[in-house]
Formats: structure tokens, sequence, C-alpha cells
């Protein structure tokens, strides 16, 4: 038996993967704290770990984020993302870190795990590796790291490694990291001099590179190819939370099994303030179409849609084991967790994503052949009939999607991140005993 401390983002995305491992890792015999929102404390406990909460500002709801992002709508495009950045990950880094030297002067933990995008560990990582646990991280969102062969992430651009396009890539990425950035490395450095720790001498996105290993939870299929890929980087597959119960099916949940194709349509639990953006345009472009639309409106109530279209069907929740293999194409906002549930399943997608990670979910989507991007988070209901039509007009976005559901199928997801902790625990157990000189 090990001790782990496991660490997330107070984000439904990044936290509920990492309370999935616990609850594996604890089913292991493994002693598991999971530091994270206070939020969960009550998913992490049923999950047989112990929790532990963020606090201050890196303690915030994400369900109601625009309490946490107040001045949000004053930016657009990739100043609205750089805001995003520096106020969800960046600010709370040093709470996060402090939150951490806490916990491991109380568990002495064998190792540490992060998801992704948790740069309060960022300090640790700058230390010598002699004096302080592994640190291994697992990747919830699209892999971010700068390459010779792909644009700087957040643009939403395909991957080109052509003589042009490594061309491109150089310039949008010194680009990003001395102007778009240029503020959030500054902000960056300044939190690593004031906890102690020297300048970065990499891009503060780039802090994947330094951890021990880095398990990014996807199929390799569904990422971009990298000439330059971080040797620590290895593909685990995809780790699906199981689905929340929610009491009995809606009573028309029969008409699933009919004639017609289902089209399920979602704007995930955080970006769903706004039916307008997806969920409203995809029930006007279907309205005259033989399908059957289901949305989910993510815990709103479904009155807030107003009057549904004949062919259409909504609820609050509903269970994505049960719903996706019922799915002909799912529309929607390109959050990583439901896309990799979607392809988990072998169904095609349409995504209309233009905040976070979601423009480079997004464009994984058409880039690998599952399904197409709208290229907009507020597409017309024209754009989305379109895109619907096409994809279920060519079982080309079927088959491919099947094909990621086999390969994500085949990975032992559980087992690979046990047994790199469990590598990593054993490594720095084997360099502590070694003799010196």
């Amino acid at each position: 038996m090990s001790t782990y401390l496991l660490c997330a983002s107070p984000i439904q995305g990044h936290a509920a993967p990492v309370i999935a491992i616990a609850r594996d890792l604890v089913a292991r015999g493994h002693d598991v704290t999971v530091l994270t929102g206070s939020r969960f404390r009550a998913a992490v406990e049923a999950a047989g770990a112990r929790h532990r909460s963020l606090t201050g500002i890196a303690d915030f709801d994400d369900r109601v984020m625009q309490d946490h992002l107040p001045d949000r709508d004053r930016h657009r495009g990739i100043a609205k993302l750089e805001y995003d950045v520096q106020t969800i990950f960046v600010r709370p880094v040093a709470e996060q870190f402090r939150a951490i030297e806490t916990l491991i002067d109380e568990l002495a933990p064998d190792a540490i795990l992060i998801e992704g995008a948790f740069a309060g560990v960022l300090p640790l990582l700058l230390d010598d590796p002699t004096s302080r646990p592994p640190i291994i991280g697992v990747g919830v969102i699209p892999l971010v790291q700068l390459s010779v062969d792909t644009a700087p992430g957040g643009l939403g651009l395909a991957p080109r490694s052509d003589a042009v396009g490594r061309l491109r890539n150089r310039v949008l990425n010194a680009f990003v990291t001395k102007v778009i950035f240029r503020k959030t490395q500054a902000l960056a450095q300044k939190t690593m001099r004031e906890l102690g720790r020297p300048g970065l001498d990499a891009f503060v996105f780039d802090f994947t590179r330094m951890c021990d290993r880095y398990l990014q939870l996807s199929p390799a299929e569904f990422e971009y190819r990298r000439s330059d890929l971080s040797p620590n980087v290895r593909f685990a597959g995809t780790v699906l939370p199981g689905s929340p119960a929610n009491g009995d099916l809606p009573e028309w949940w029969h008409e699933l099994d009919g004639d017609r194709p289902v089209v399920h349509v979602s704007q995930g639990t955080i970006d769903n303030k706004d039916f307008d953006r997806l969920i409203r345009p995809t029930l006007e472009a279907l309205a005259d179409r033989d399908v059957l639309v289901v949305a989910a409106t993510g815990g709103r109530p479904v009155s807030e849609l107003g009057g549904l279209p004949a062919n259409a069907r909504a609820a609050e929740f509903l269970p994505y084991d049960l719903l996706l293999p019922k799915t002909d194409v799912f529309v929607t906002n390109a959050g990583f967790g439901g896309t990799q549930y979607a392809l988990s399943h072998g169904v095609p997608i349409v995504a209309a994503g233009d905040t976070e990670d979601k423009p480079e979910v997004s464009m994984r989507v058409q880039w690998s052949g599952v399904g197409l991007t709208l290229k907009t988070g507020t597409p017309t209901p024209a754009a989305v009939g379109s895109a619907v039509d096409r994809v279920l007009g060519d079982p080309g976005f079927r088959e491919r999607a099947r094909e990621m559901a086999a390969r994500i199928a085949e990975y032992d997801t559980f087992g690979i991140i046990e047994s790199e902790l469990e590598a990593a625990v054993a490594s720095a157990r084997l360099r502590l005993e070694s003799p010196v000189g």
C-alpha cells in the first residue's frame, strides 16, 4: 500500500476524473487524499478518499463562474483566454502550493498526482527531485506543449508539420509566448520568486514537461502527432467517471428506440447559462428534420428552454452510459470529458466551443475524423443543421468514431495510472536506499 496525494482544480471536468482515479486507488488498497475545492467534499468521501479543501482564491465554485470572473465580458478572443487562464489557473498557484506543502508535512505522501492544469505544483517541480515526492501528471484537457509541428494551444488550429506549417508554428509560438501571454508569463515568474523559487526557463503552459511522468487521458489517435513530444508523456486512455444517479428515466425514454436517428445536444454544466449559445440553435435547426433531438440542460430547469419542437425532448440530466449507446450524433460545446465519453461509445460529434480548451477539443474532433467543428461557440441554426446532416449522411464519421471507441477500450487506464505511480514510488525508494558516491 502507498500513500498518495491527488490534486485537482475545483472545476467539474478537472476534479471528476481525479476523483474517479482516487476511487480506483482506494479499491486497490492505497491510502488516498484529494486536494480540491470544498464543493467536492461529498464526492471525494463517497469515493473512499479523504478530502482536503483548497482555500482563498483557489477555492471557487465553477457552477457560478461569473462570480469568479467578474470582468470576463470585458474581453474578447485571446484576451478573454488570457484573463481566464490568469484568474483560474495562475493566480491561485500560491494558495495551491501552500496547501500542498502542508499536506506533504502532514501525510508524507509516497507520490503526488495532479491534473495537468493544477499549476500549484510548479514550485515543487523547480526543486531538486530528490527533495520532493515523485509528481505524476494526468491530462484532463488536450495536451498543451509547444511544438514545431503544432500551433500553440488555445488558437484551435489544425497541426501542420510541412515546411510552411513549421514556419507558421514558430511564428505563432513566439507571438503567443512573447506577446499574447507575456503578462501571464510575467505573473507566473513573479509568483515563483515570491515563493522562493528561481524564475521559469520555459513557458508556463509547458510545465507538464517537468512532471516525472505525464499521462495524457485520451487515446493517442485523438492527439496531434509531435516529433518533439516530451519523453515523459504516455497516452493512457480515458477516465470515464460514473454516470450520476438522478432518479428514474424520463417517461419519453422508450422513444429513443424508435426508427428516427437520435441527436443529443448539451452545453455541459458550466457554460449553460445562455441556451441561445447552442441548445436553442440546435432545436431550431433540427425542428423540421426526421430526427429525435434530446437536450440536457445540465441541471437548469427544463422550463427555461421554452416551448420545445415536436421532435424534441429534454431533461436536466441524462445518464450518458445509457443515452450514448442510443445516440447517432452528439452536438456539444466541446468539453474534453464529454467528448471522450461520446467517443468511448463510438458516437460522432458536432463541436461548437470557443472558451477555455474547447477550441482545441473542437479542432481535434475534426482532425481525427470523428466529427466536425463549427469553429464558434455560438453557431447559427443553419450551421448546426448543415453539420448534423453531413455527419448523419457520411458513414465515415461513425466508422472513425467506432474505431476510436475500440482504441479507447484497449487501454487499461486505471491499471496504467497505478503502475506508473508505483513505479515512481519504487524508483524514489531505490534512490534513497542507494549509497551515495
